[in-house]
């Protein structure tokens, strides 16, 4: 090949192309990695979702056949529609009782408290202040204590203001989120832009407008995760309940269960009724985190077009 060939344009295109070529072997070792990372997925998915599916057949068995039958697959009667029923209408339909008690824990709890922490992380984002980062620091704090070592000062403190035993002894302590604010503060500081509050302010709108009509509405991804990890640390909440309450009228389902399984030797087919109301209170976890993904997929395009 001669020297004005290789100088030619079509020469220098040739060798940007052996350049760009791949190396022997580098489709295949990209093809294996996927398949690795494929199978550690479908393995970490098998391993959350068997759990599930044990409770799904567990609560199609007889209390016998829970032991006398392979776990993970059906026995040889079908005993769901019983165990259901025995469910909502064993102790007076108690478990009726028990569902709405964690609807209100769970629901005004979370609620409450993802505003709570959309407010708190917002200000504590956009506003200056002295002793904004102390604040933020003991916020920082609470996120490392763990809930139950809070359980006793927080009977104490009801009990000195005769709220124990009462809903407000669960409900208070729910609508207070240290995590939700470390993350309103920090979704906040990175999605609202300075320049669009001001503009809102320029336009006469007030604090409490530009907070409700925009930054609301910015902060939507970040108020979804705030809300389902409120509302399942609620609804799965144990401890708490166990210490604040004593009359069962007052039980989430997670301390009216653990109160059904410790009368298991009196009454023998509690044991089914308690794997069969563990798979009805899962059913509400299920139901909303299936319609709140939309909220995550709607943020991920957020700000992505420029208008």
């Amino acid at each position: 090949m001669s020297a004005t060939t290789l100088g030619s344009p079509r020469g220098s295109e040739r060798r940007r192309a052996r350049n760009r070529s791949p190396e022997p072997g580098g489709a295949s070792r990209v093809q294996a990695s996927q398949v690795l990372a494929m199978a550690f997925l479908f393995v970490m998915g098998l391993y959350f979702l068997l759990p599930v599916w044990w409770l799904v057949v567990s609560s199609t068995k007889t209390t016998g056949g829970l032991f006398s039958s392979f776990g993970f697959w059906f026995g040889h009667s079908f005993a769901l529609f019983t165990n259901v029923r025995g469910v909502f209408t064993f102790e007076g339909s108690i478990f009726i009782q028990w569902i709405l008690n964690t609807i209100l824990y769970a629901g005004v709890g979370a609620v409450v408290g993802t505003l709570l922490s959309a407010s708190a992380g917002f200000a504590l984002a956009k506003y200056r202040f002295a002793g904004r980062e102390l604040v933020f620091s003991v916020i920082l704090g609470g996120v490392l204590i763990p809930g139950t070592a809070l359980a006793l000062p927080l009977y104490l403190l009801m009990s000195k203001f005769g709220l124990t035993n009462t809903i407000w002894s669960v409900l208070l302590p729910s609508m207070v989120s240290p995590f939700g604010v470390y993350l309103a503060r920090v979704y906040a500081g990175s999605s609202v832009p300075e320049e669009l509050l001001e503009a809102a302010r320029v336009d006469g709108a007030g604090e409490v407008r530009i907070f409700r009509t925009i930054v609301l509405r910015i902060l939507s991804p970040a108020l979804v995760t705030i809300f389902l990890f409120q509302f399942v640390a609620i609804w799965t909440n144990f401890f708490l309940p166990l210490v604040m309450l004593s009359s069962t009228r007052l039980y989430p389902i997670t301390l009216g269960l653990y109160t059904w399984n410790t009368q298991y030797g009196q009454t023998p087919n509690l044991y089914a009724y308690v794997v069969t109301g563990a798979m009805i209170s899962v059913i509400p976890l299920i139901v909303a985190f299936l319609s709140l993904q939309r909220f995550w997929r709607s943020g991920l395009t957020a700000g992505s077009v420029k208008l």
